[in-house]
């Protein structure tokens, strides 16, 4: 089998990138998945995002232990489907900061180099604007469940003496209000939907599902094509011009080390060639931090309603209703101490019991809500225990390894607690199923460490500049690039699922070698 350009994983960049790609009649694109079709209901439904942990759909990762969380070890979703992680996840549609781009400093790579991809991305159901587009494939919506502790929470916010902020895209992030999501008409809008399905009937395009890549095949310095598996029969696919790895944070630094580039005295040690000895493979992991604090109460409005039949009849007919929240419907950006140029903690809240990193069933009325810590200065890694590809890849986070992020995170629950104890939350915050024993610096500190989990923003491992030039080129391999939010130098101040969209985009750019898109 041969194609021009073979794309490694349909997640949120790889299926921006094959539709953008096959664009072209005179190219011939694969897209290789190894999971299956998008066609699980559950996908669909915004408000059971959860059921699809630890099913088929899910590479069910989890850390090692992790030392400053007692050990724990942290579960980690990944998509193992078409559209990737945007079929499995919260919808949130939340750019990056202006500072975080900028700050990666790659030719190409400023925020106002990108806002022209963010924008060709998205079609925004308010309206075109300086900072959005509304011709594009995917679609952003504001929210339709319209809960009334989103809405009480983010009263408590302003009572608190936060801003409230209308557009956390726009030009500042400051404050608290709803998030956009992607969604259409009130279901999900992963890329598979907005981008993949409408591009699957063209001739030059072919779609392998069910075929799990094992690693880059590499002969003479030049990527030429991908050895996998479907039902243990071995499968090669070449690439005349390119292979790109769209293949995720964990993935993609798994695949480059399996495929022979990594850190060297690694890979001998494993028994696996050495092709480019790069020890920044798998370096650099980044997440963001989530502690949640979470209040039951006997208000009948949290998402346990959902069973109701009448609101599956509301979602089916209208788009409507409990069953199209993402979970996380509000929250806010705040600056945790003087002096910093952008926030630091972003606040998610969803009007719903979400135990146990959401595996555990929720067992009455409540709200979660907590800090997200955005700019962790500690860093973890990614990396091999095997030489066999279907082994897991070792996950190290190392949440709070550098103290300064603890002492965010404290701060970070403070400010929960006093919006907590705002007078509009005071109906639903009657319990503290799960808070801090007191306010007292200890205590918060160990709440912290017994409750923080991830909130599945993985980024980091083939950053830009030490394992992709800012072409998203392999160092030290031809026609092998990556293009994921794994090449992301720093995880930013959002949920990088936009920045996955607005990667695909700017590869597709780079790879076709296109006139760049006119801002």
């Amino acid at each position: 089998m041969m194609y021009d350009y073979v794309i490694v994983g349909a997640g949120s960049a790889g299926c921006v990138l094959a539709a953008r790609l096959s664009e072209d009649p005179d190219v011939k694109v694969c897209l290789v998945e190894a999971g299956g079709p998008d066609s699980v209901p559950n996908i669909q439904v915004p408000a059971l995002f959860g059921e699809l942990f630890r099913t088929r759909c899910d590479w069910d990762y989890d850390s090692h232990e992790e030392p400053q969380l007692g050990n724990r070890r942290i579960f980690l979703p990944r998509g193992r489907v078409l559209g990737g992680t945007s079929s499995i996840n919260a919808m949130l549609y939340i750019r990056g900061n202006k500072l975080d781009y900028d700050g990666w400093n790659q030719p190409g790579w400023s925020y106002e180099e990108l806002l022209p991809y963010f924008r060709r991305s998205e079609s925004n159901e308010r309206g075109e604007s300086y900072y959005h587009g509304a011709d594009g494939p995917m679609s952003v919506s504001d929210g339709r469940s319209k809960n009334p502790m989103s809405t009480a929470l983010v009263e408590a916010a302003q009572q608190a003496g936060q801003p409230f902020n209308e557009d956390f895209n726009g030009a500042s992030q400051d404050g608290f209000g709803y998030f956009q999501l992607t969604q259409r008409s009130g279901h999900r809008c992963s890329t598979a939907k907005a981008y993949l399905h409408p591009a699957m009937s063209r001739p030059n395009l072919t779609v392998e599902t069910h075929l799990q890549v094992h690693r880059v095949l590499i002969e003479n310095g030049r990527a030429v094509g991908v050895l996998g598996e479907r039902l243990d029969q071995e499968v090669v696919i070449r690439a005349e011009r390119e292979v790109i790895l769209s293949s995720g944070a964990y993935n993609s630094p798994k695949l480059l080390m399996h495929s022979g580039i990594g850190d060297g005295a690694l890979l001998h040690g494993l028994g696996l060639p050495v092709v480019v000895d790069n020890p920044r493979v798998g370096q650099n992991l980044q997440d963001h931090a989530f502690v949640p604090l979470i209040f039951s109460h006997e208000e009948p409005v949290s998402l346990l309603i959902a069973e109701d039949p009448k609101y599956h009849r509301e979602f089916e007919e209208q788009g409507t209703g409990p069953l199209t929240s993402n979970g996380p419907e509000c929250g806010g950006f705040v600056r945790t101490r003087p002096g910093l140029q952008a926030p630091d903690v972003v606040y998610f809240s969803g009007p719903l019991m979400f135990p146990d990193s959401g595996l555990s069933i929720p067992t009455a009325h409540a709200i979660t809500y907590g800090p997200v810590m955005l700019t962790p200065r500690s860093r973890g890694q990614v990396t091999l225990v095997a030489n066999d590809p279907t082994t897991k890849p070792k996950i190290e986070h190392r949440y709070y390894a550098d103290e300064d992020d603890l002492v965010t995170a404290v701060q970070g629950v403070r400010i929960a607690m006093d919006i907590a104890g705002q007078q509009a939350l005071k109906p639903y915050t009657t319990t503290r199923h799960q808070a801090p024993e007191s306010d007292s610096d200890a205590d918060i500190a160990a709440f912290v460490r017994r409750r923080t989990h991830s909130i599945f923003h993985a980024a980091g491992t083939c950053a830009l500049g030490d394992v992709v030039d800012a072409e998203l080129k392999v160092r030290g391999v031809d026609g092998l690039r990556v293009a994921d939010v794994s090449i992301m130098p720093n995880v930013g101040r959002g949920a990088p699922n936009a920045s996955a969209i607005m990667i695909g985009e700017k590869a597709a750019a780079l790879v076709s070698e296109s006139v760049p898109v006119a801002g």
